[in-house]
């Protein structure tokens, strides 16, 4: 399954080429995953009570095409990964149906005191109906 939202493009996003500025897609990618969490309970807010956090670790982009100040963009997110310590989200940012950019954003589970956790188990279970099914098991 994979979380669907939709964002008007503001002209505060785009550069003097009138296209959104590269760097925004990462916040998009952001934009999508914690509105992915907050639909199966778990937004920044309550995992930060709980006594963890997301940091991310590793961001990949590529872009195939540019979107334009008021475009309605739709991001599609997925959990490509999550075991242990690591989640890995990827992202689709698309207008219609055409592919805009896609990526993903590797995140280490930290405790309060930043050192390195695994993953609580009730986030798992919540996360899973967004998890990628693995090669073979469709």
């Amino acid at each position: 399954m994979k979380h669907e939202s939709t964002y008007r493009v503001p002209y505060a996003d785009t550069d003097q080429m009138g296209v959104v500025y590269y760097a925004n897609y990462l916040v998009y990618f952001e934009r999508s995953r914690t509105d992915m969490l907050r639909s199966v309970g778990f937004p920044y807010r309550e995992m930060e009570a709980a006594g963890f956090m997301l940091p991310v670790s590793e961001a990949h982009c590529r872009y195939f095409r540019p979107a334009e100040y008021d475009d309605l963009l739709t991001f599609r997110s997925w959990i490509r990964e999550m075991r242990g310590v690591r989640l890995t989200v990827a992202t689709e940012v698309r207008r219609d149906e055409t592919l805009l950019v896609s990526g993903s954003v590797t995140l280490a589970c930290v405790n309060r005191d930043r050192k390195i956790v695994r993953l609580p188990e009730l986030f798992v279970e919540k996360c899973r109906p967004f998890l990628e099914p693995e090669k073979g098991e469709e």
